[in-house]
């Protein structure tokens, strides 16, 4: 069983299901869905400000909530898998405390979805697709107190780790296509100025492929 963390934002719920849909269709694996909602967490209280969505920091519960065994899988929920998740899941190295895409680049837009700010940092967008190893003796530190003290900064750039010890993921595993442009060798999209739900960003690069996973995600046949 692959348990698959997956941002979840009451202000974009369709994108959650979306996204989730495209996960279970192509999944060789049996996975276990956990939608990371802020209403869910009983022992977490969101105290940061700064967040343009609902998951920004607790992502960083995954290992707690995992009682810090085995491994997982976070991904936000403004994405779709064009392939088999467990391909993913596969790309596991017991000698690293987290696995990400290390993207560097500028964004093309200051300004994103509802009007957040779209700032460039390093690091950036490293923590929306992560393979974790809940086990490693470094992610024990990442208790609700934990995540609740520490700054965006901190926290998104990986800075409880040692450099070497977070792994490098192909960057098709988390493709920006809004940032990007279209990628027919992408293995999961990620639109991260906003999610095609958005009626501004309805036509972003590659946003059919999102609008067709949401229909199917609405599927229901009747005689």
């Amino acid at each position: 069983m692959i348990p698959i963390f997956v941002g979840y934002d009451p202000k974009e719920a369709i994108a959650f299901h979306t996204c989730v849909n495209s996960i279970i269709r192509l999944s060789s694996e049996p996975v276990q869905i956990i939608p990371l909602a802020l209403n869910l967490l009983k022992d977490y209280t969101e105290l940061h400000t700064d967040g343009s969505n609902s998951f920004v920091y607790s992502r960083f519960l995954v290992p707690y909530l995992q009682s810090f065994t085995g491994w997982a899988i976070y991904i936000d929920g403004d994405m779709i898998l064009r392939t088999d998740i467990a391909e993913l899941w596969n790309l596991q190295q017991p000698d690293k405390d987290v696995m990400v895409v290390q993207h560097d680049y500028k964004t093309k837009m200051p300004v994103k979805y509802l009007g957040a700010k779209n700032e460039d940092y390093p690091r950036k967008n490293w923590s929306s697709v992560i393979l974790w190893n809940c086990n490693s003796f470094p992610n024990r530190k990442l208790t609700p107190s934990f995540v609740q003290q520490q700054t965006g900064s901190f926290l998104h750039r990986f800075n409880w780790l040692q450099d070497e010890r977070i792994g490098i993921l192909p960057i098709e595993w988390n493709w920006l296509p809004d940032e990007f442009g279209p990628n027919a060798n992408a293995k999961l999209l990620h639109w991260t100025l906003g999610t095609p739900c958005f009626k501004d960003f309805s036509s972003a690069t590659q946003s059919e492929e999102w609008h067709s996973e949401r229909i199917l995600s609405t599927v229901c046949l009747e005689k």
